[in-house]
């Protein structure tokens, strides 16, 4: 599948690349209050990363994106669709705002809405699902005000901020899905 460069008033998204492997991502994947609601975190170096790039590049059915600002190019963290199902049209969102001087800007909200907008609008898929640990308020709020409804919780799924927490399972649908 190929990743088109998506863009809004603030942001561009781009294709991640090996040019994306950088020291500064490296720190936020380090960066413990970065990391405290991902599966993976800590312990990364450059060739982690290298290597969790050239694999996630290599897989046929994603979309992986690097969001940047469009007033300086600054990356400032990335967003993809990994799982997709075409078979069934679904797939499952991620997102990591890693540069934290960006937090709290709506440059999540951007880039969410313009991957939805992208896979509804372009793609003609069905459901884009995704998890969300409970504590993640922020996010939580996020993907509801975008039109996530919880679809169920699997209670004391992973152990995230020093406790067992739940996982939320969050999906949107597309209202305009005709197979």
């Amino acid at each position: 599948m190929i990743t088109p460069v998506l863009q809004s008033e603030r942001i561009l998204l781009k294709p991640v690349s090996m040019d994306h492997c950088s020291d500064f991502y490296v720190s936020w994947m380090n960066d413990p209050e970065v990391n405290l609601y991902l599966e993976s975190g800590g312990d990364y170096s450059l060739d982690l990363l290298k290597n969790y790039l050239h694999e996630a590049l290599m897989k046929k059915d994603v979309l992986f994106w690097a969001i940047h600002l469009r007033s300086s190019g600054k990356h400032i963290g990335n967003v993809k669709i990994d799982p997709i199902y075409p078979r069934h049209y679904r797939g499952e969102l991620g997102i990591l705002l890693g540069d934290k001087t960006e937090w709290g800007k709506g440059y999540g909200r951007e880039a969410t809405s313009l991957t939805i907008r992208y896979f509804f609008d372009q793609l003609k898929y069905n459901k884009l699902t995704l998890g969300v640990i409970e504590g993640n308020e922020a996010a939580i709020r996020l993907y509801a005000s975008l039109g996530f409804n919880l679809e169920g919780t699997f209670r004391q799924h992973g152990y995230y901020g020093e406790k067992m927490c739940d996982l939320y399972r969050m999906a949107i649908f597309n209202p305009d899905f005709k197979q």
